[in-house]
């Protein structure tokens, strides 16, 4: 059912819940993911002193996205990985597009009484709205 599953990752260990999920999805379906990770791009960082900077968080994240994927490397899911600087929600959402996406699994995090409001303005909110596919929020 769920060919391609994409899943956001800000890197930290609460997205490996996600992770887990979409490698027992697609082992199942035979399907494959694609775990992203997007650098939020400075405003008006389009010049050449911004590049080195860049490419210093790629490499960090590129590091923290295979130390991720390690322990599933003997899993029948296939996973590959993406690295994009750009808007984070805007970037999930145009990845899902065109990359025929069927389903996509982000981590997301409890609302409380206290920051109910703000968790409106979330990337798991907005990705869970934008969506062209369905989304899944583990938390």
């Amino acid at each position: 059912m769920f060919k391609h599953i994409l899943v956001p990752t800000d890197l930290s260990m609460k997205s490996n819940r996600a992770l887990e999920i979409a490698i027992d999805m697609a082992t199942a379906a035979n399907g494959r993911i694609t775990l992203i990770h997007v650098i939020e791009k400075i405003e008006d960082s389009d010049g050449d002193e911004f590049q080195s900077f860049y490419d210093k968080l790629a490499s960090n994240a590129r590091l923290k996205m295979e130390k991720m994927t390690r322990p599933h490397k003997s899993s029948e899911a296939r996973i590959e990985t993406e690295i994009i600087i750009g808007s984070r929600v805007k970037e999930i959402i145009e990845f899902s597009i065109t990359h025929d996406v069927d389903l996509i699994i982000l981590s997301s995090h409890k609302l409380t009484n206290v920051d109910a409001v703000e968790g409106w303005a979330t990337i798991s909110y907005k990705v869970g709205i934008l969506a062209p596919c369905p989304v899944m929020m583990v938390k």
